[in-house]
């Protein structure tokens, strides 16, 4: 098996200022591509500590990726990093100088003398071009290990990649299959249930199964070979084994709950009282979902003493309908306020309205308790919209009580 590293370097990186972005993106690229990671690193502006683990990865791989420090400023070391894992000394690229210096000209303004700094390269090094900013790239063989040196600005990074490096590698290595991974959204499931749920499933040569758990969701990832006649046969049967609290695949649930009001080509308004504008503003950050939803009411959560004894599923359901009726629209969504730790989540439509009352049998905070109570909202719209059982099973959430309205009594 090949064996790929990736070093990211840069004390912002390594001490949580930045969001290390580049070493997401490159791990999925490069499993696509057949060339999976085998190991991950971070390091900060420190020359000694920088060649040492330039030196330990390439003896330990293949190939290694080594993402930032490519800059004009003192802290940008990689290049007299590699040089020194090298035992090498830097030289002058004319070509990049020249290159450089006529980006500044076409921009009308005179190279900055540390730019210099970035035509350095370490004896032996091969340039990698970069068209978008001043930070070439270069590559050197070390201890056998193909070690690639890239800018960590994005843009660049990723072009230098998709490019450059990523062709050179096919090309060494013709004989890699392309992975795939195919991903299935749950809500409602916990991590250990559906571990023991897929746990009958023989998985072929080259398959994985893996989780990821990010509230409110549990996201189950089939890792194998991409163009594979049993894949799909896999995914079949994995959605068969979790049912109905598959929210969606290989999109997220919102994305895919846009797409369905697309396709059915209908709006919809929501009323939030304890979830407060959360489902709202999250509807907001899919365009489809955006475009489909007509108004978000934010209602005081506060009990009002007047409707304190007041049914609070009878409640919910009258505010969804208003919404509804109100704004024209073909749903409506509500929640109710919290009433003893239970919240009452509502559906309107001009076919049938449905509600539950529900405890969360978690200690949330107020953040996670609005982000699992809108979800949950936004599952009743999906289960309508795929004509699901309307009342699903919510390890986490226990339901004191259900009601359906059928439109004969509306």
């Amino acid at each position: 098996m090949l064996q790929v590293a990736m070093i990211s370097t840069g004390e912002e990186v390594l001490h949580g200022d930045i969001v290390d972005t580049n070493a997401a993106w490159l791990s999925r690229l490069f499993y696509q591509h057949g060339f999976a990671l085998t190991r991950r690193s971070t390091v900060g502006d420190q020359l000694a500590s920088l060649a040492a683990e330039i030196e330990l990865q390439s003896q330990q791989s293949d190939v290694v990726i080594v993402n930032g420090g490519l800059g004009p400023t003192t802290d940008d070391l990689s290049a007299a990093a590699a040089a020194q894992a090298a035992n090498v000394g830097l030289n002058l690229s004319t070509f990049w100088l020249d290159q450089m210096q006529a980006k500044y000209q076409k921009l009308n303004r005179v190279m900055p003398e540390s730019n210099l700094k970035q035509a350095m390269l370490p004896e032996g090094a091969e340039l990698i071009d970069n068209p978008v900013g001043t930070a070439c790239g270069f590559y050197l063989t070390l201890n056998d290990a193909k070690v690639f040196f890239t800018p960590g600005v994005p843009s660049e990074f990723k072009v230098m990649i998709e490019n450059q490096i990523l062709p050179r590698l096919r090309q060494w290595n013709p004989t890699l299959t392309a992975s795939e991974c195919s991903r299935l959204y749950t809500f409602g499931l916990s991590e250990s249930g559906i571990n023991d749920m897929l746990s009958e499933i023989r998985l072929p040569l080259g398959y994985e199964i893996g989780y990821r758990s990010s509230l409110p969701f549990i996201e189950v990832k089939l890792f194998g070979p991409s163009h594979d006649d049993g894949r799909m046969r896999l995914l079949e049967a994995i959605y068969t084994k979790l049912g109905d609290n598959v929210v969606s695949v290989d999109e997220p649930m919102l994305a895919n709950v846009g797409a369905l009001l697309a396709e059915f080509k209908v709006n919809i308004t929501v009323a939030e009282q304890s979830t407060g504008g959360y489902l709202t503003n999250w509807m907001q950050e899919d365009e489809q979902s955006r475009e489909h939803i007509k108004q978000g009411w934010i209602l005081s959560s506060k009990v009002e003493q007047q409707l304190a004894n007041q049914d609070p599923l009878a409640a919910a359901l009258a505010l969804a309908a208003a919404t509804r009726e109100r704004t024209q629209t073909a749903f409506g969504l509500s929640s109710g306020p919290v009433i003893d730790g239970m919240v009452a989540v509502a559906l309107s439509t001009t076919y049938g309205e449905w509600g539950q009352l529900v405890k969360l049998k978690r200690n949330y905070d107020h953040k996670d308790t609005r982000t699992v109570l809108s979800a949950l909202m936004l599952d009743m719209l999906r289960r309508c919209l795929e004509k699901k059982p309307m009342f699903g099973h919510y390890e986490s959430i226990h339901r004191e009580s259900e009601i359906y309205v059928p439109q004969s009594a509306l």
